[in-house]
């Protein structure tokens, strides 16, 4: 096992980077055309909001626990595999039919399975590179993430143009298959698994501790998950309705639109992913978080008032500011934080499942204002919200600062110098 403070190791890095191209699409590839693919099919706007709503309650239910069976596992390219498969079965599920409730199922399967992703992407690389190397190589792992989805937007879109929708199904099987295969050639003896899960190599192996438990003894940890779930509650519901939006108002190619809202942004998130990694070294996650929560307002007001094909563009332009700093800034903060604790996955899982409350609320949430109130009404409430986290994260700046993990000073200092906000 090597240490903290060893050299990061180079095996396996290519590997866990096209697992982060292909999972991109695996995961996202399927979710921003369900909406216009069932709108297609028949369903109002409230219904798709709900089914996803359904798909997301399950998966917030399950990122904590999962969070803890990583910190457990010693196999935790395991917790991608089964992902995978989930992704190429809820494909095949939803082509055969587009019944309520085995649409309803599909997305339960694969939001379950999928819980455990960001947990046990975020302990590979921890393991693989640790501490020291974390902050750069989860913003390159980011960075690879939104370039999987371009790629698989622009792919998702020719296809849905030229074959129609059921090739965009295909491809997102395609991709889970290929992030399988990319997982797998990650050598099992490259991850240390108790700095994968934030042990010191000279420290005792932490006993079971609950995801709630981790939030309430750790403040900073607490104000984060809540300030996420107050900016994902209006954040969630975007993408997909303005998608609704424009291809109800403007008529356009219902594939070939939701193609170019995932481009847009994930084009400028992979820029913004390396820059959040210099910003976060110079001025502190504090302050990356800040701009990422001011990006949602901006983004909701310009909705409110630009659906239209070239609206697209700042819309979803901002929400690659918001996201791709967030991106790098949430995993690097909560790692520093609970870092010598030997919680570091289950404390990812915890603040995904707040984080995760918000975003599954919003589609449906979202859904049921544009139906009610109109698709400008909707984007204004949604982007309000955000409001909330910049007043949560300027009103307890001062209580970010101090370490979480419980460590000796000396080690506790330098994590948290570049979590805290600026004095």
């Amino acid at each position: 096992m090597g240490s903290i403070a060893a050299k990061p190791p180079t095996r396996g890095i290519w590997p866990l980077q096209l697992l982060n191209f292909f999972m991109a699409d695996a995961q996202a590839g399927i979710g921003p055309f369900l909406g216009v693919f069932l709108l297609a099919h028949g369903w109002e706007s409230g219904a798709i909001g709900t089914v996803m709503t359904i798909g997301g309650v399950a998966g917030m239910v399950m990122t904590t626990p999962a969070g803890a069976l990583v910190d457990a596992t010693m196999r935790k390219r395991l917790y991608v595999v089964v992902p995978g498969v989930c992704v190429i079965l809820a494909s095949a599920i939803i082509l055969l039919s587009q019944e309520f409730w085995l649409v309803a199922a599909s997305q339960i399967a694969t939001a379950i399975a999928g819980a455990a992703i960001g947990p046990a992407i975020t302990g590979i690389t921890l393991g693989m590179v640790n501490q020291r190397g974390f902050n750069r190589q989860n913003g390159r792992n980011q960075a690879f993430n939104h370039a999987g989805n371009v790629v698989g937007a622009a792919l998702s879109g020719y296809l849905g143009w030229k074959f129609g929708f059921t090739a965009v199904f295909w491809l997102a099987a395609a991709f889970g298959l290929l992030s399988i295969v990319s997982v797998l050639a990650i050598p099992s003896d490259a991850i240390d698994h108790r700095v994968a899960r934030g042990l010191r190599e000279d420290g005792p192996a932490q006993g079971h501790v609950s995801g709630l438990q981790v939030l309430v003894e750790c403040r900073p940890l607490l104000i984060l998950a809540a300030a996420l779930a107050l900016f994902h509650l209006g954040n969630g519901a975007m993408l997909p309705l303005y998608g609704l939006a424009v291809v109800d108002k403007a008529g356009a190619d219902p594939a070939g639109f939701v193609a170019i809202t995932i481009v847009v942004a994930q084009a400028v998130m992979i820029v913004v992913s390396l820059l959040a990694i210099r910003l976060a070294e110079k001025r502190g996650y504090w302050l990356v978080l800040l701009i990422s929560f001011l990006a949602l307002p901006i983004r909701g007001l310009i909705a409110a008032h630009s659906m239209s094909v070239w609206g697209v563009y700042p819309v979803q332009a901002l929400d690659g500011i918001g996201a791709g700093l967030q991106g790098v800034a949430v995993p690097g903060l909560v790692a520093r934080i609970l870092n010598g604790t030997g919680r570091i996955n289950v404390g990812q899982g915890a603040v995904m499942t707040v984080q995760g409350l918000g975003a599954s609320l919003s589609p449906a949430l979202g859904g049921w204002i544009a139906q009610e109130m109109g698709y400008g009404a909707a984007f204004l409430i949604l982007g309000g919200f955000a409001l909330g986290s910049i007043a949560l994260w300027l009103g307890f700046a001062k209580l970010l600062g101090p370490a979480c993990a419980s460590q000796p000073e000396e080690s506790a200092g330098a994590p948290m110098a570049q979590a805290s906000p600026p004095a």
